[in-house]
């Protein structure tokens, strides 16, 4: 129970469908421990017992740590990808099993349905402005046999309006936007402060090797931005790829965004264990991202090569490439 209308109405749901249950609250950081307060409350307001787990240890060596890692490496993480992965379907789902639990419930909006060959699918949230299965393409079948996504089916208004109608004090709270230990989403000052260290300012230079000034460090960049650069260009110009190895900023034109294949690693396939032949798919390439028709293909025991039937703008590295056959997930990987 974070502390927001979705996890509440979540609990509230599974209490009406003859669950025992019992609120949970993770401390994961200084920054993300605000919702205390609210998840108590509403847990009491519920009736609900109501534990608290710090496991800020683990989110700092399996979320935080990899953040800041991947922007020093010239690539733009997903941290919610990583917390959930690790934290909220790992560190947790342990912690609810070693407690006698049978399930974890959580407010996302996301589905679990079983499949004709027996194995679990991860299905988009009907709400197609709140669906989170890019988020949770990484869970494995031993994690969905132990989840409960009772907002699955229902819209945000939907959700507001139970709250409403169980007279819960956070109906109207509005959602969280910010990653959770950014409030303030100035990710390189978050990262100097973490480090300790001051980014050390190199060169933009163009697809054709030119020199066109000083940049403030490559963690201060993401591919496809435009604004914020400080160059005097008679043409507008974007960040085309973050080069650390020679602390450079590659930058170019708005059509050298363009591209059509990607490559990732570090897969997981959920209705598979692998692809033994290519597939026709969908694959989103960020969170807001539209999913776009491609070709994929399994290329080794942990990477896959795609190719998109148009190009796509500002494929990012760093970022998750989540492949989706109509509403179901068949899984996906971080783009290298």
């Amino acid at each position: 129970m974070s502390g927001g209308v979705d996890s509440t109405v979540a609990a509230m749901l599974a209490l009406r469908d003859g669950y025992e249950c019992e609120g949970a609250t993770m401390l994961l950081h200084a920054c993300g421990a605000s919702g205390e307060p609210d998840a108590r409350a509403a847990a009491d307001r519920l009736g609900l017992p109501f534990r608290v787990f710090d496991f800020s240890e683990h989110f700092e060596r399996h979320v935080i740590k990899k953040f800041v890692d991947s922007y020093g490496n010239g690539k733009t993480p997903n941290p919610c990808i990583d917390c959930n992965k690790h934290i909220k379907f790992g560190r947790l789902l342990d912690k609810a099993l070693e407690l006698g639990k049978d399930y974890i419930i959580t407010g996302h909006y996301a589905q679990v349905e079983h499949s004709p060959g027996g194995r679990l699918l991860l299905k988009k949230g009907a709400d197609a402005n709140k669906d989170q299965s890019y988020v949770l393409y990484g869970l494995k079948q031993e994690q969905l046999t132990r989840v409960l996504f009772p907002l699955g089916g229902l819209s945000k208004r939907q959700v507001r309006v139970l709250a409403l109608n169980a007279q819960m004090i956070n109906a109207g709270n509005r959602d969280s936007q910010d990653i959770c230990f950014i409030p303030d989403g100035d990710y390189a000052k978050f990262i100097n402060e973490y480090t300790g260290q001051i980014p050390r300012r190199g060169r933009f230079v163009d697809v054709d090797g030119n020199d066109l000034g000083e940049h403030n460090g490559v963690i201060c960049y993401t591919v496809g931005q435009r604004h914020g650069l400080g160059l005097a260009m008679p043409h507008p110009v974007y960040v085309l790829e973050l080069k650390p190895q020679d602390n450079t900023v590659l930058v170019g034109k708005n059509e050298h965004l363009y591209t059509k294949t990607l490559r990732i690693n570090e897969i997981n396939l959920i209705p598979v264990d692998r692809l033994d032949r290519p597939i026709k798919a969908q694959v989103r390439i960020r969170y807001k991202h539209a999913e776009q028709p491609a070709t994929v293909h399994q290329i080794g025991n942990d990477s896959m090569f795609i190719e998109f039937d148009e190009p796509q703008r500002a494929i990012t590295k760093g970022q998750a490439a989540v492949i989706y056959d109509g509403d179901v997930v068949i899984g996906g990987g971080t783009i290298v």
